[in-house]
């Protein structure tokens, strides 16, 4: 071998060695955990280095693919050129499958399988010289950015975020199955990225549930219903319900009662208005601005739909909030093999969730007592039965404006459908 082919073959390792580097530098940048470098970064420079390159990614990914682009194109062609002079017969396919295979092999599938190992370690090797390519690439890459908002404007396109909410939580479900998360963890987190797609119709108490009371109301009355339900607060109205003017607090009411006092007005607070499609994380920034605890849900023609709590929406984020004045409810309440007594309040989604059955079409259906009245096409009395899909419904309690509880059971292969 002369001089020359020693010198070509010398730049050839030299060209295949920086694409293997560039090709474990992209992996790595695509791999590495951000919040393991952040722990890094506090005591290791070139850490904080991946960190602030990651920060510019579209140039460093930029920077990466037209170094490697080059060095793939030149150690191709050395490989030809090289392999050429060696075989008389046959040259151009033997040094073009050499090359292809050299490329593919050493600049590409080695590099990318090492640093896909150890992400954080290879991106930490890599950050230097990759730093250094990004500042001799940075007039190009200025040119393309340039040329990108450009073709953007041209064709009126929209640039997406890099993940969306389905993806999130895809990655979610993997790290919770990896056990990197428990499922409490996981459940909390999967709510926080819900909470802001979340309206105030999804969660708020319907108007028939409403305990309200007349402005002019009797103390002895007004203490009852303080009494019977529970609540530290209700709302109060004039007239009917559709006119809700405020709020009374327990606390308050009983201050008044001590004091004998008959005009309850200066203890009733005010309220806020919303319309049903509110979201949630909006209006508990309100209540929290208003130092208010409750927000009244009206219709489109201004009556009162429901009404919704700053702990209903606490409870969307966190979960069921019970205090030791509470009754607790039980929505699913197992009496066999697949098959529950389930209560008409509770959400759609999570009853055909536990018989993992899906929904024929997007109905604008939140209730269990909402799905069971359009089965029955009105309102069924105790003792209708209905199927759907594989699940036999049968109606326990019922009262003449809604239905309270069904008996839910999964037909069996074999047995006869009941209906109505």
């Amino acid at each position: 071998m002369d001089d020359d082919s020693i010198s070509q073959v010398a730049i050839l390792i030299l060209v295949l060695l920086t694409s293997a580097y560039l090709s474990a530098a992209e992996t790595a940048f695509q791999k590495f955990n951000k919040s393991r470098m952040k722990g890094l970064a506090a005591n290791n420079k070139k850490a904080d280095l991946v960190l602030k390159l990651d920060d510019d990614y579209d140039n460093l990914m930029l920077t990466i693919i037209i170094f490697r682009s080059i060095l793939n194109v030149t150690a191709a062609s050395l490989v030809i050129f090289i392999f050429s002079k060696l075989f008389t017969d046959n040259s151009i396919l033997i040094s073009t499958l050499t090359a292809i295979l050299t490329v593919l092999v050493a600049g590409e599938l080695v590099p990318k399988g090492l640093a896909n190992m150890v992400p954080e370690k290879a991106a930490i090797i890599c950050a230097p010289l990759v730093s250094l390519f990004m500042k001799i690439c940075s007039p190009v890459n200025l040119l393309l950015a340039s040329l990108k908002k450009i073709t953007y404007k041209a064709f009126k396109a929209e640039e997406h975020p890099s993940i969306d909410e389905d993806e999130l939580i895809t990655m979610l479900d993997e790290v919770e199955n990896e056990g990197v998360l428990d499922k409490d963890e996981s459940d909390l987190i999967r709510s926080a990225i819900e909470f802001n797609e979340t309206v105030a119709e999804d969660i708020y108490t319907p108007r028939i549930d409403i305990v309200g009371i007349e402005e002019n109301e009797s103390l002895d009355a007004i203490k009852e219903k303080f009494i019977l339900s529970g609540y530290s607060r209700l709302p109060v109205f004039s007239g009917d319900m559709d006119n809700i003017i405020g709020v009374l607090h327990e606390k308050d009411f009983y201050q008044a009662l001590n004091r004998k006092e008959k005009d309850l007005k200066k203890y009733i607070t005010k309220t806020i208005y919303i319309t049903p499609n509110k979201k949630i994380s909006e209006l508990l920034r309100e209540l929290q601005l208003s130092k208010a605890h409750m927000a009244i849900v009206i219709d489109e023609y201004g009556g009162t739909e429901g009404l919704i709590t700053m702990e209903d929406i606490i409870e969307e984020l966190v979960g069921e909030i019970w205090d030791e004045h509470d009754q607790v409810i039980e929505w699913f309440k197992k009496i066999g093999e697949d098959k529950y007594l389930i209560s008409c309040n509770a959400d759609i989604d999570d009853m055909l969730d536990l018989f993992g059955i899906e929904l024929d079409e997007d109905l604008d259906i939140t209730t269990v007592n909402g799905f069971v009245t359009m089965l029955f096409e009105g309102i069924p009395e105790e003792g209708g039965k209905i199927a759907y899909k594989d699940l036999d419904i049968t109606v326990t309690k019922a009262e003449a404006k809604k239905v309270l509880e069904i008996q839910v059971e999964r037909i069996k292969s074999g047995e006869s459908v009941r209906t109505v």
